[in-house]
């Protein structure tokens, strides 16, 4: 969050806006004092249901989506980390330097996808993985209700019904021991990597000169 701020406040005059949403059923209280240590100026939203992540086929946070001055997706499902984070385990600094690329070039930019691209890049949902979401919003409301249980329950079947949502697994686990980077979401990582799958889709970019 600070250096996507100082990524924002560098850029902002150019037409350039950022739009945060934090995944978290816990709401206010769990996800509000994420932006409020950031100092963040740039729109934040908390979003309870994931309703974002619905609406755009996300999988796993934290996840880009562009959108030009006429409401076009131009590229999206990205693990977009504004830098390399806990010993180059996760992020990557190439990123920033293709958001600049973008902001000062528009449509001219290497790093936009054309129309087929975008549309090859968005995660295809089975007939399970569509009702997962009202699945998980089900375990939304019982947990709002403080009905762990029952919470427990639709939240499960949610994650059985698709299991590429890491955001699925990740906010049953932050409301278990361990947390949402626990031993659990480990070892679920250890199993997806050891078959060949990734935890975020790589960056189709060129390696790039972060003065750029």
């Amino acid at each position: 969050m600070p250096v996507w701020q100082s990524i924002y406040e560098e850029l902002k005059s150019d037409n350039f806006e950022i739009i945060s949403v934090a995944q978290d059923t816990g709401g206010e209280a769990a996800a509000g004092s994420i932006f409020d240590d950031a100092n963040v100026s740039y729109t934040s939203i908390i979003d309870v249901n994931h309703h974002i992540s619905a609406l755009y086929n996300l999988v796993n946070v934290p996840s880009g989506i562009w959108i030009d001055e006429e409401g076009k997706i131009v590229r999206l499902n990205e693990g977009t980390y504004a830098k390399t984070h806990f010993n180059g385990q996760f992020g990557t600094d190439d990123y920033v330097p293709i958001v600049r690329d973008w902001v000062a070039k528009g449509a001219e930019s290497e790093y936009v996808w054309d129309r087929e691209k975008v549309r090859s890049s968005i995660f295809q949902r089975t007939p399970d993985a569509e009702r997962a979401q009202p699945a998980f919003r089900l375990g939304t409301y019982y947990f709002t209700a403080d009905n762990d249980t029952k919470a427990e329950q639709y939240w499960t079947m949610a994650q059985e019904l698709d299991p590429t949502s890491w955001n699925y697994l990740r906010q049953d686990l932050q409301y278990e021991e361990g947390g949402s980077a626990g031993p659990q979401w480990q070892a679920r990582r250890e199993q997806i990597e050891s078959a060949g799958g990734v935890y975020y889709a790589p960056l189709e970019i060129d390696a790039v000169d972060a003065d750029n």
